[in-house]
């Protein structure tokens, strides 16, 4: 039995925030958004960055839960980012990882890390029927790849294949 099918001794203590028990690999998500708000646990009257995810499951049927942004984190995101505004830490891809020396108090505990490098960045294929589409659709609407390729990356024939796909509706639709 690999650790990717195994149960996280602290999955029972069912926390509302992303654990260390969560994390089995080095893991990349897209902050949706992060927003100042108080603790869900309830064990203290303390606000946390806490950042939201566009991806909706950490593994298949395991919901992906907000993270809280200790210091260390907020300042990986400030640095990631060149903002020190969480309002402008919005669709940042960035890996999440466990370290297992992370110092609380005189102990050292197992705590989650963001990478201070960026992840790589998604390469798109048509094989991805769903992202295809919508950079399909992004195509059209803007009439160029600028935005698409902001996001992730093509290779330069796949980009005239999509854009091959795109012309003729567009020129059927000028019709």
């Amino acid at each position: 039995m690999n650790d990717t099918s195994k149960t996280h001794y602290r999955k029972a203590f069912d926390s509302p925030y992303l654990s260390s028990a969560d994390i089995v690999e080095p893991t990349t998500l897209t902050v949706r958004r992060v927003t100042l708000e108080k603790d869900k646990t309830k064990k203290s009257k303390e606000q946390f960055n806490t950042a939201y995810f566009v991806e909706k499951e950490i593994r298949p049927g395991e919901p992906l839960k907000p993270m809280i942004l200790n210091a260390t984190n907020s300042k990986t995101m400030k640095a990631l980012t060149g903002s020190a505004f969480i309002d402008d830490w919005n669709d940042v891809r960035i890996t999440v990882y466990v370290d297992k020396n992370v110092r609380f108090g005189n102990e050292s505990v197992e705590g989650l890390r963001i990478s201070p490098k960026p992840p790589g960045r998604k390469q798109l294929t048509p094989s991805q029927k769903a992202q295809w589409e919508s950079a399909k659709a992004a195509y059209k609407r803007d009439g160029n790849l600028e935005a698409v390729l902001a996001r992730v990356d093509i290779g330069e024939d796949h980009q005239r294949q999509l854009i091959a796909e795109c012309e003729p509706e567009r020129e059927d639709e000028a019709s």
